[in-house]
């Protein structure tokens, strides 16, 4: 036989383990795609309403952003000591924080001492 030849049996084993190693490689590929997704920053909404934020807690993950929208005809803050502070956030806008330290903080409005909320960071 010549040693350049491959046998019937031995060809069909190297194709069947070339297409194990493409199903494998494509498995992976699709897999990572989707951990990937996964692990996007997301955006997450708090409303600020009738001297209220909901949702009264939001958990987030380090590095998404959360947007509180003012829909009160007066301004509001969102603040938590030491972590964040909005300033005056007017009526009809809105103040976006993108959270870096994983941390569980209760936030008020300075004007409204009675507005309470909690922002978990994962």
């Amino acid at each position: 036989m010549n040693r350049h030849c491959i046998s019937p049996k031995a060809a069909d084993g190297q194709r069947r383990a070339a297409a194990l190693a493409l199903v494998c490689a494509t498995g992976l590929a699709w897999a990572g795609s989707l951990a990937s997704a996964a692990e996007k920053p997301v955006t997450h909404t708090v409303i600020i309403k009738m001297t209220s934020y909901a949702p009264l807690a939001l958990t987030v993950k380090r590095g998404d952003t959360v947007v509180w929208m003012n829909q009160d005809p007066f301004p509001h803050t969102v603040t938590a000591a030491g972590a964040f502070d909005s300033k005056s956030i007017a009526a009809g806008a809105s103040w976006k924080y993108k959270p870096r330290r994983v941390g569980e903080y209760a936030y008020t409005c300075t004007f409204h001492p009675n507005m309470k909320g909690t922002l978990k960071v994962e």
